[in-house]
């Protein structure tokens, strides 16, 4: 176990130049002059070219890869074009909002897809099942930014229980985490659903109920650790996509993350920012298929990393 983390670690920086590659590439097509928007609208042809000058955008695009890359190494992704800030300031201000609001996300929609797709699981075909499944169809139909202000429409502005905007306390964390969780408890379900049906048919549930054991005790007991397989690479996955695509969700309640960051630097033409941001983005994915392959281990110990 211990070589095969090193190992996964050491591939980790191939994985990480070439997107550092397709990062400073995709970055650098977009249209827009970042000099003229650091100097100003009334700045001179001299005053922009300075400003060039000092952002090293003057250099040749091989010697400006280099010296990205080489201070990404070092946690240093340069000035803010926008605020003149530093950058890693400028994300680590915005990261704890988007991270609790992921974790917050995560945990009631990961329990309820769970309990949903067992439950549709076991009593398949029946009403429990065709509930449970239009429940989740409908939260995967459903557009996250509608069903935001769907939300706070009703129990903002009508009701007046919750905030609508701002990171200020736990109740600010209600209906934005409602918004974002909702897709993912939806696919969670469908997930644990399907997984659910082929374990149940296998030999050994069989026998399990042979035995006279009862159906709480089958499921949970044997069903549910080798369900779990395909399932906890579905939570992987959907934390990486919580944690750099709500962007919508950010804007629709104003939430001071990352991705109103993100939205921010785009419409600023702010480079260093975009560039780290989704350099941050994909290094979350890495390390989150990572800990996914640790875990593995963990819930079945049949599996054995070579």
């Amino acid at each position: 176990m211990t070589y095969y983390l090193l190992k996964r670690l050491l591939g980790l920086l191939p994985t990480l130049l070439i997107v550092a590659v397709l990062v400073f590439l995709f970055v650098h097509l977009l249209p827009g002059d970042p000099a003229r928007l650091a100097a100003g609208p009334d700045a001179g042809p001299e005053t922009v070219e300075l400003v060039r000058r000092d952002l090293g955008l003057d250099l040749p695009i091989p010697q400006q890869f280099v010296r990205f890359f080489s201070h990404a190494l070092q946690g240093d992704f340069g000035l803010s074009i926008r605020t003149k800030r530093p950058v890693a300031t400028e994300i680590a201000e915005r990261f704890a909002p988007t991270f609790w609001l992921t974790i917050a996300a995560m945990g009631w929609s990961v329990l309820l897809g769970l309990v949903l797709g067992m439950v549709s699981a076991v009593w398949r075909n029946r009403w429990p099942d065709r509930l449970g499944m239009s429940l989740a169809v409908s939260g995967i139909s459903f557009p996250s930014f509608a069903l935001g202000m769907l939300l706070m429409q009703f129990f903002s502005v009508q009701l007046g229980w919750l905030p609508t905007v701002g990171a200020d306390s736990w109740r600010h964390y209600i209906l934005p985490s409602l918004t974002l969780g909702a897709g993912v408890a939806a696919v969670m379900a469908r997930f644990t659903r399907s997984s659910f049906i082929d374990i149940l048919k296998e030999d050994y549930v069989r026998t399990a109920r042979a035995k006279g054991l009862s159906e709480t005790v089958v499921v949970v007991k044997h069903a549910l650790r080798n369900a779990l397989i395909p399932v906890v690479t579905m939570m992987g996955l959907q934390f990486g996509f919580l944690l750099g695509g709500s962007i919508v969700v950010e804007v629709v309640f104003n939430w001071p993350g990352m991705g109103r960051l993100l939205v921010d630097a785009v419409e600023m033409r702010d480079y260093p920012v975009i560039q780290a941001l989704v350099l941050l983005f994909s290094l979350e994915f890495i390390l989150i298929n990572l800990v996914v392959d640790m875990l593995y281990a963990i819930i079945n110990p049949t599996i054995r990393f070579k």
